[in-house]
């Protein structure tokens, strides 16, 4: 398996609680640096990678060795921006850094419920920012110095991220 020494081209996992800008954040970055964008949600949509229904939380259960197995080859090809609410099951290898985006709770909150989410994950998804658990885990999952926190308020900061990301891009070893 290839490690980030001996891709020509790194990978970057944009994480965060849903609604924190991941989406808009690795479409753009993609289409300015031409890497390979993947949207986990939207990869295991496509491909029926789920393993049941959710009726809590009104949403599919990810079959995430079938993510793992499908992806496995692109990702040691290196080139891809991964984009999805959850880190810890992807391999470490797979990384040469993680942005882990933040945004403040009330816009959060804002946001989610214009995506007409159901109060009970609108509220989840608001906790799960206070206490930082995509933050946490991207820590527990990854070494601590390719894990980045970056504010996602506002378009503003959006392009600084956008900046920030394509500066270590250029840095880039191969």
């Amino acid at each position: 398996m290839a490690t980030g020494r001996s891709r020509s081209r790194p990978n970057i996992l944009i994480t965060g609680t849903p609604g924190t800008g991941k989406t808009v954040l690795g479409m753009e970055l993609s289409k300015r640096t031409g890497m390979n964008y993947i949207n986990v949600g939207e990869f295991a949509k496509e491909n029926n990678f789920y393993e049941g229904w959710d009726e809590e939380r009104q949403c599919h259960v990810l079959a995430e060795d079938s993510v793992l197995d499908e992806l496995e080859d692109v990702m040691s090809e290196g080139g891809n921006i991964i984009d999805y609410h959850g880190c810890e099951f992807f391999p470490e290898r797979w990384f040469d850094i993680v942005f882990v985006l933040r945004t403040d709770n009330t816009l959060l909150y804002n946001r989610l419920e214009k995506r007409e989410y159901p109060e009970k994950k609108i509220q989840e998804n608001v906790e799960c920012e206070i206490f930082q658990t995509i933050l946490e885990e991207a820590k527990e999952s990854y070494s601590a110095d390719i894990v980045h926190e970056c504010q996602s308020n506002t378009p503003e900061e959006m392009e600084t991220n956008l900046d920030n990301i394509q500066r270590w891009l250029q840095q880039w070893p191969g």
